[in-house]
């Protein structure tokens, strides 16, 4: 992750950022050639644009790069992704700690490249001496967790099932010094009584299982972190159409955001005692498969009616959310790739958040606001619920209708969380379909840098 940057400036070439607003101001205080040549080349300083202007022997004297105000984060991203190889420096100047800590990590999330299929995989980075006032720690944690969690969305289900999500998570226990436990696989999770995860996985060649790890002092407070991962979703007996199944590779998106998540808590050292609880399996057909109609009983002792085999993720959820809320820790947060009623209200690139504490809602919202991480928060209402159950013949219905699909969800999982507990649900997309400056298409971490602020705030 370091190979991004570098803690000499000397021999770099300056970058200079620009807007729209202010190049003209900046062009009066330069020489007619370089006037001449910014005007020439027609650099207007949107942003996403930049321009090598070269000096009188031809080589790169310094990089106009242009930006908006609002942009900070993503500055830096579409030049360092594109500029040639070489190490380059922020102009001098005092541009303060969260600027500074921003546009490094731009700079990294530009340069992101998921190669692992391709034949021709080598790449040089483009390095960035470091702004002086830079939070290193956290530029390298956040980087780190980015990473794995597109890496982990990116890989195919046909090189990521289960097993392998479970390796994963072993691989990151092990580097920090986690208490790894042992996987809870197929039908021992009957035994062990995660009826709804074992349910939604046993209709894959490929088992489910329960992947849980610890780390941090046992005196700290509780954090515990939930994670769905269905590494494929076809749907199940309501199989889904081809159109909307191309993706589903991503559904154990929020599994690479718990994972992602724990990478910042455990490489910064926050003061927590943190779990982490991953629900994996395949949402897959045949002969055992769930159907519509089903009941099945629940790890909270609840018994659940099937109404549409698609809505699995909330399921596995649930049991994993009774698990977490059985150790009553101060705050448990789950991250799920869970409804597309959620897309439809906020977009791709805001996922709504769900709490009945007003308290971590205005933390949560505070925290996301300088991040370019957004999260917005929609009500958890009761009454939708009641209004939609479906059926009686078991203690609930696990879906609620189409109108409101994002809540009623939520509302769901909150039944498996005691009512003094707090918690916070996060509908994440956990992908990008516009290819963008330092947001390339596949795979991301969208809500996690935010979460993590409101944590270290409180437990930094």
């Amino acid at each position: 992750m370091t190979k991004f940057f570098t803690d000499s400036a000397e021999n770099s070439t300056p970058l200079t950022l620009v807007t729209k607003a202010s190049l003209s101001d900046w062009l009066n205080g330069q020489d007619q050639r370089v006037q001449t040549h910014v005007q020439s080349q027609g650099f207007k300083g949107d942003a996403g644009h930049f321009l090598i202007i070269p000096n009188q022997e031809g080589k790169a004297s310094m990089v106009l790069i242009g930006h908006e105000d609002d942009d900070t984060l993503y500055a830096l991203s579409a030049a360092a992704g594109q500029l040639p190889v070489g190490t380059y420096s922020l102009k001098a100047g005092v541009i303060g700690a969260e600027k500074a800590t921003q546009l490094a990590l731009g700079w990294a999330l530009g340069q992101y490249k998921f190669d692992r299929y391709l034949k021709d995989s080598s790449s040089s980075a483009r390095q960035l001496a470091w702004p002086e006032q830079a939070d290193r720690n956290y530029v390298l944690a956040a980087l780190e967790a980015t990473t794995l969690v597109r890496d982990l969305v990116n890989i195919p289900a046909n090189d990521l099932g289960p097993e392998e999500l479970s390796d994963a998570a072993t691989k990151l226990a092990k580097e920090y010094g986690a208490e790894k436990a042992a996987d809870i696989v197929g039908t021992d999770l009957l035994d062990k009584n995660y009826p709804l995860v074992y349910a939604v996985g046993k209709g894959s060649d490929r088992a489910p299982r329960l992947i849980d790890f610890r780390w941090g002092n046992a005196d700290a407070p509780k954090v515990t972190l939930v994670g769905k991962g269905v590494v494929f979703d076809t749907g199940g007996n309501n199989i889904k159409p081809g159109g909307s199944m191309g993706i589903m590779k991503k559904d154990m998106g929020g599994s690479a955001h718990v994972l992602g998540l724990a990478t910042m808590i455990m490489k910064i050292g926050l003061n927590v005692r943190l779990r982490v609880l991953v629900p994996a399996v395949e949402n897959s057909i045949n002969g055992l498969a769930m159907r519509p109609g089903d009941v099945y009983p629940s790890r909270k002792g609840l018994s659940v009616e099937i109404e549409n085999t698609d809505a699995e993720g909330r399921l596995i959820l649930a049991d994993a959310l009774a698990e977490a809320a059985s150790e009553n820790p101060e705050l448990i947060i789950d991250f799920a790739t869970l409804t597309g009623a959620a897309r439809v209200a906020l977009g791709p690139d805001v996922p709504p958040f769900f709490t009945d504490s007003d308290d971590l809602a205005k933390k949560l919202m505070s925290a996301s606001a300088n991040q370019q991480d957004p999260l917005w928060q929609l009500p958890l209402l009761d009454e939708l619920y009641s209004k939609m159950r479906g059926h009686n013949i078991a203690d609930i219905c696990h879906t609620g209708g189409r109108q409101g699909g994002a809540i009623t969800a939520a509302l769901f999982l909150k039944k498996f969380v005691d009512d003094s507990q707090k918690w916070i649900h996060i509908d994440t997309w956990a992908w990008r379909a516009e290819d963008r400056p330092g947001r390339p298409v596949g795979g991301d971490a969208i809500g996690m840098r935010s979460v993590y602020q409101m944590l270290a705030k409180a437990y930094g």
